[in-house]
């Protein structure tokens, strides 16, 4: 794995961390660390653990082996300070639909412990960060998939967290609404000194919003930095082809020959749920 880029005050690190479902690999021995304020995007086709690995920092699932840090704590060992530390948006909506937009932010609120006065107006805050003040007492079921993932957004920061994950924040939006999503987290990364770690399979995304980038593949980070020093060291003209250069293949076309691999991590992950 190449390393291109010094440490230090770093508000997430991971030291050799795997994750194993009985003889699947999920996460292969990857160590990487984030600074506080950074935007930081891990990207990697689909199945290339990606995923299992913002489980694992936020508390969702325990290392086969490793170590982690989060805001100075062990998910593992100390999962309350992690959890009061970071918001969470999810590929999968979890926002209650027969619920309003102020509801869904509300409850959230309530759950982390936020003083009602400060919750009124951080949801008031939050809904005009993401341009949803004049829907706040609206139903979220009827709104659309980029007003569902803004609403998560807010929701992920009504607590005031530290850091935020974001897992393929906008898988399956156009590209115009993406671009718009991604408007509102810098203005978040801006205002709020946020730090902002994300997971990607599009490369314009990794490409305009990092201060790094790890490349992860099949479980294994193969080089992190920053955009110019990924390009610099492959002698690549963009993050594609430096890509290409780092893992032997397109992103794209590893998106399809990744398949197999998936079926065999979601029988396993069933089978580690039951």
């Amino acid at each position: 794995m190449i390393n291109l880029t010094s440490e230090k005050n770093p508000v997430i690190e991971v030291k050799n961390l795997t994750k194993k479902f009985d003889d699947f690999v999920a996460v292969d021995n990857i160590s990487f660390s984030v600074e506080a304020g950074e935007i930081f995007a891990f990207l990697g086709p689909n199945g290339a653990g990606k995923t299992t690995t913002i489980k694992m920092l936020t508390t969702l699932l325990k290392p086969t082996s490793g170590s982690m840090s989060v805001n100075g704590h062990n998910p593992v060992e100390n999962q309350k300070e992690v959890r009061r530390s970071i918001g969470i948006v999810f590929q999968d909506p979890s926002l209650d639909d027969d619920l309003t937009a102020q509801e869904n932010l509300e409850f959230h609120g309530v759950l982390y412990g936020v003083p009602r006065e400060i919750r009124k107006e951080r949801i008031s805050q939050m809904l005009e960060l993401v341009e949803l003040q004049e829907r706040r007492n609206h139903l979220v079921k009827y709104f659309s998939g980029g007003m569902k993932r803004r609403l998560e957004i807010a929701r992920g920061f009504i607590h005031y967290p530290k850091i935020l994950f974001l897992d393929e924040p906008t898988l399956g939006l156009d590209p115009q609404t993406r671009k718009h999503i991604w408007n509102y987290i810098e203005d978040l990364n801006k205002k709020e000194h946020l730090t902002i770690f994300f997971t990607t399979h599009y490369m314009e995304e990794a490409e305009k919003v990092t201060q790094k980038i790890a490349i992860i593949d099949q479980g294994t980070i193969t080089a992190q930095g920053s955009l110019e020093e990924l390009k610099s060291r492959t002698s690549a003209p963009s993050l594609e082809e430096a890509f290409l250069t780092l893992t032997g293949h397109d992103i794209r076309s590893e998106q399809a020959s990744i398949q197999e691999r998936m079926r065999t991590f979601r029988k396993l992950w069933r089978g580690h749920r039951r």
